[in-house]
């Protein structure tokens, strides 16, 4: 019944998807954390940017942003980011796309937790000396972070959904080699059946084990 997947490197374009999640997620973090502490900074200039950044970015299309980031940064710039191979450029550039894109959506996620912290607490660390970034590390974003796991997890399902997009700029990940495979085979049912699957065995387990350890961190008010 499934014969049409032999000769199909099925497990290695699911481990490209898993990679690119994975390396995407880390760098959203990283970036839509840093977002998140300018976006609430007592410094207009950087809530301005960050503001700017969230609205901007999240208003346009993710397709757009990977094909810029081929199209723009490596075939017009020449940027490589330290890669001298073709397809290690292109999935380079699909992890920077996705870093953009996805960290706005953590900015918003980190930002709603951060409100649920009392304000009276940095108030406090503030009359204790604390500067504004060591009651952000140490006071807000512990307990921002611990709110918001639920939402950071829909953020981590969303990105692993949205790597289908690098298939536009030539990643190998599963959706690339989907259409190949639609392209070859008559089997489009089936075909589209074991890569739906693919994707519920990526993302489920996700989901219910960070809604497990949601309820196990959440800040008790």
């Amino acid at each position: 019944m499934f014969d049409f997947l032999e000769g199909y490197d099925l497990l290695g374009a699911f481990w490209v998807t898993v990679q690119l999640a994975v390396y995407s997620a880390l760098g959203s973090l990283i970036w839509g954390t840093l977002l998140a502490g300018m976006k609430v900074s007592p410094v207009p200039l950087m809530r301005g940017f960050a503001t700017a950044y969230v609205n901007v970015i999240r208003n346009i299309p993710l397709t757009v942003i990977i094909v810029f980031s081929s199209l723009g940064l490596f075939q017009t710039l020449n940027i490589q980011l330290g890669a001298s191979d073709f397809t290690d450029i292109n999935f380079r550039l699909a992890v920077l796309a996705l870093v953009v894109y996805t960290s706005a959506f953590v900015c918003e996620a980190l930002r709603s937790g951060i409100n649920t912290v009392p304000v009276g607490q940095a108030e406090a660390a503030r009359a204790l000396g604390l500067s504004f970034t060591q009651v952000l590390r140490l006071i807000i974003l512990p307990q921002a972070f611990r709110s918001v796991v639920n939402p950071l997890a829909n953020v981590l399902i969303a990105l692993t959904k949205n790597t289908t997009v690098a298939a536009a700029i030539g990643v190998a990940e599963a959706a690339y080699l989907m259409k190949g495979m639609i392209e070859k085979e008559a089997q489009l049912i089936l075909i589209s059946a074991v890569f739906a699957f693919g994707f519920i065995c990526l993302t489920l387990p996700t989901g219910l084990i960070l809604g497990w350890v949601s309820k196990k961190v959440a800040v008790k008010r």
